[in-house]
């Protein structure tokens, strides 16, 4: 088995070579005058099973993703198994207006065209991989090694930013040992919310969010403050896709006492892999 990737994701694929012994083979790309996407493997040839890793996130990313799977075809390549970190494009799973495209079902179709099975982590709505059409598609979590992160390092309460989001807390208090509860938003008036832990009381402890996705920040910079305010002793904010859209890391940095994310998507602060869960599952 080979491991094959592209620009994105390289930090996981190198630590999945590492765990699994499997060799890493990163692709040449570049693009044309034009725009135009550019993918090569400088291999006679590649092992009859390879996993490719890559996200669908962006637009350009997720051309380099699919021309990746044809160059491996090419080189002689009969079983693929996408690795996709970060999967774009997996928000939309319905129409909400007329007219729209049902992005989650379009990415999850045209992907089976190429691969044989399917590896995500922590899709926003891991349902959506009933689109896959062919069998072996699994939706795996950083849960675990999220925990294992923060292991030994005094976090006293790990904490939702909504009730959905609850298991996920959960998991990573388990493995950390400690108690869990998610954020319940009250309605003061029209311009007024509380935020506040629904059960526990957060004064004096260190606290940790966890999120699947920061994208601008908003809510977890908003529920750091209101847990200073309770009196929280330190608060940390972790995630498994790490947008960070704009100024987001910035924002949060300033409200936060400390930022990490998994390296799904990578950025300074993608410290945490999630390469044994995917070694797992291979």
């Amino acid at each position: 088995m080979m491991i094959l990737c592209g620009t994105t994701s390289k930090s996981l694929a190198r630590d999945l070579s590492g765990r699994t012994g499997a060799t890493l083979l990163e692709a040449e790309v570049r693009r044309f005058p034009d725009g135009e996407c550019y993918v090569r493997f400088d291999r006679e040839s590649v092992d009859k099973d390879v996993v490719i890793v890559g996200n669908t996130y962006t637009d350009g990313n997720l051309v380099e993703f699919i021309l990746m799977h044809d160059a491996a075809r090419g080189l002689g390549a009969e079983k693929i198994i996408s690795v996709v970190p970060y999967f774009g494009y997996g928000r939309q799973d319905r129409r909400f207006l007329p007219g729209e495209a049902l992005s989650a079902q379009v990415m999850l179709r045209h992907i089976a065209l190429e691969t044989d099975r399917l590896l995500t982590i922590d899709l926003h709505k891991p349902d959506i991989l009933r689109w896959f059409t062919k069998p072996g598609a699994k939706d795996l979590t950083a849960a675990p090694a999220i925990g294992e992160h923060f292991a030994g390092k005094g976090i006293d309460l790990v904490l939702a930013p909504d009730k959905g989001a609850a298991q996920r807390a959960a998991d990573v208090a388990h493995i950390i040992g400690c108690n869990s509860d998610h954020l319940m938003k009250t309605r003061i008036s029209d311009i007024e919310v509380k935020i506040t832990p629904s059960k526990l009381d957060a004064k004096g402890k260190n606290v940790l969010i966890v999120d699947d996705i920061i994208s601008t920040g908003g809510t977890i910079v908003a529920a750091s403050n209101e847990l200073r305010r309770l009196g929280a002793h330190h608060v940390t904010a972790a995630c498994t896709h790490g947008l960070f859209v704009g100024n987001a890391l910035e924002k949060l940095k300033k409200a936060c006492d400390g930022v990490v994310c998994a390296n799904t998507l990578e950025n300074e602060v993608s410290t945490i892999s999630v390469a044994s869960e995917v070694a797992k599952a291979l």
